[in-house]
């Protein structure tokens, strides 16, 4: 194997590597929260630090395991000889290939993830609502992202680089998985 080939391998790894951490702490933050939120929870509730700082966690660590997903998508199709020129051909090949459900659960992730990267409102109705999608569509996009760590054993033989987090990440995702 070249070096251009094995940095590439090893990239795809990485990007594996960061999906799990990504996972982990999401995870970690969302079973801090009482689900589901309603607005005079959060009302009464409105200067408890740790509640709106495990929010503000939890909208980040979405947007990032989204981003991250896409980007490790993108390089993956590529290793794997796709057309990569467009997302959308990547996410065809993808739902082709059983990673994603459907094209249109990742387009729905992705519109509630440029939400929580956008908008904060003050109106705790709305927050709450945001959260509790944000909330329940986490199952998914963890099903996406162990559909993809599958394909990328089965088709790439790329493993993350490092295990530090695939055990407890394994488990999370085996349980969305079994919902």
């Amino acid at each position: 194997m070249n070096s251009l080939v094995e940095e590439s391998h090893h990239h795809l790894g990485e990007l594996l590597t960061a999906i799990e951490r990504c996972v982990f702490f999401l995870e970690g933050s969302r079973s801090r929260i009482p689900w589901p939120l309603t607005a005079e929870e959060l009302a009464a509730r409105n200067k408890d630090l740790d509640l709106f700082t495990n929010l503000s966690a939890v909208n980040e660590r979405f947007a990032k395991l989204q981003d991250t997903l896409g980007t490790a998508m993108r390089h993956a199709a590529m290793l794997a000889g796709e057309p990569s020129d467009t997302f959308l051909r990547v996410l065809a090949f993808f739902e082709k290939n059983r990673v994603l459900e459907s094209m249109k659960d990742w387009q729905a992730i992705h519109a509630l993830r440029n939400l929580a990267a956008h908008e904060y409102g003050t109106n705790y109705g709305k927050t709450a609502d945001h959260f509790n999608a944000v909330n329940s569509s986490t199952p998914t996009l963890y099903r996406m992202a162990a559909h993809f760590f599958y394909f990328c054993v089965e088709n790439l033989n790329i493993t993350p680089s490092s295990p530090d987090f695939s055990d407890d990440v394994a488990i999370i995702l085996q349980n969305a998985l079994d919902r």
